[in-house]
């Protein structure tokens, strides 16, 4: 997921996106601890994505502040 992507979301489809994420990058830390795992990238991706969300979250709650 791009960061143009993210912006177009709204707050609740990004609080949303990222609970998801963080629950899948629980499951695969779980599983890689496990056994090898088949697409070890997948852990870095939600990793980026998550940095993504919470710099727009910042970004959006900056922007009310200074209202």
């Amino acid at each position: 997921m791009d960061i143009e992507e993210v912006r177009r979301m709204n707050d609740e489809e990004l609080r949303a996106k990222l609970d998801d994420l963080r629950h899948e990058q629980a499951n695969l830390r779980v599983q890689s601890a496990l056994a090898p795992s088949e697409n070890p990238m997948r852990i870095v991706e939600i990793r980026k994505t998550i940095a993504r969300i919470k710099t727009v979250q910042n970004e959006r709650e900056a922007e009310r502040a200074d209202v």
